[in-house]
């Protein structure tokens, strides 16, 4: 067993909280798993970890720290706070860290209840998509208090890359920085479609300017390598779908107007991934909002080339 783990707790087994917590059993540590779905846990039951009928089983399992990987903060409220739910059957001196993409006020009223209890609250979204959670490699970045932050390292650098796990301030921070990076890879995917698609009805090759734009001021990570999975290979990542997409932009405007900043561009970017999600469904890929425009103007976005 790794050195200062104890046992953990991992609520939430799906397209990134399973191969997260999956790594965590291959590292050695002692992992209780739950889901609404028992079948998401074979895998994990297959390495050595223990299951749980429920969450508050989880929490009387004798964790040291208990992770959710949750959809949405309504599910994150519901498995804390419900009744028979996680943090009632929490002792004192246990860890609650969340690495759903939620919102600081869920864990503010989840953390009004633990601090009394002795329960201490992290919030730590991820980034990274699916591949990332299966390689070990994610971005976290966790807001909270430092010492609590030092005693969940070993956590974090399973299943992140040690060097891309980030102390990023207090309670709520790690929530508004995870919400601000899916925000601007959002509107850089929305933008950089525009760019291909007028440049390709000009009469521009579409991998001659992505190539251009690459040696340009105007370059990103997006245009230099998370476009190429729909350019390439028609992929749209269904790992993550475009409802979960939808839900974090609509967390991001909800979250500017509590603090007072307009946000116009936000707005558009959310209605444009709306309006995908009405016409390709809920669970079509977070970059299905590039089909809006590869429809409206009767082309596909394709380089033909292999990466």
């Amino acid at each position: 067993m790794p050195d200062g783990s104890g046992r953990v707790g991992f609520i939430g087994l799906g397209n990134m909280g399973g191969p997260m917590s999956l790594n965590l059993v291959r590292a050695g540590f002692d992992v209780v798993v739950h889901d609404v779905r028992r079948e998401a846990a074979q895998r994990h039951l297959d390495a050595g970890a223990s299951w749980a009928d429920s969450p508050a089983a989880v929490g009387a399992a004798g964790c040291d720290s208990v992770i959710t990987m949750l959809p949405t903060p309504a599910h994150v409220e519901a498995v804390l706070l419900e009744t028979d739910g996680l943090l009632a059957a929490m002792p004192s001196g246990t860890t609650w860290i969340d690495m759903s993409t939620s919102v600081p006020a869920v864990a503010d009223r989840v953390r009004e209840q633990a601090t009394p209890r002795g329960v201490e609250v992290l919030d730590a979204p991820v980034s990274g998509m699916a591949k990332g959670a299966a390689a070990g490699t994610l971005q976290i970045f966790v807001g909270g208090d430092a010492a609590s932050f030092a005693r969940a390292l070993p956590l974090f650098d399973v299943m992140g890359e040690p060097d891309r796990v980030l102390h990023v301030g207090g309670h709520g921070a790690g929530y508004t920085v995870k919400l601000m990076l899916n925000y601007l890879w959002f509107a850089h995917m929305i933008a950089t479609t525009e760019v291909l698609t007028i440049g390709a009805r000009a009469g521009v090759g579409i991998e001659v300017l992505r190539r251009a734009l690459i040696a340009s001021p105007a370059n990103s990570h997006f245009v230099e390598h998370d476009v190429r999975s729909v350019l390439e290979h028609a992929d749209y990542d269904e790992s993550f779908a475009l409802v979960l997409a939808c839900k974090d932009l609509g967390l991001t405007v909800d979250l500017a107007r509590e603090v007072g900043v307009p946000v116009e561009m936000a707005a558009l970017v959310d209605q444009l991934f709306r309006r995908a999600k009405a016409m390709y469904g809920d669970l079509a890929g977070e970059m299905a909002p590039m089909r809006l425009y590869e429809d409206a103007v009767g082309i596909s976005l394709r380089t033909g080339e292999p990466g």
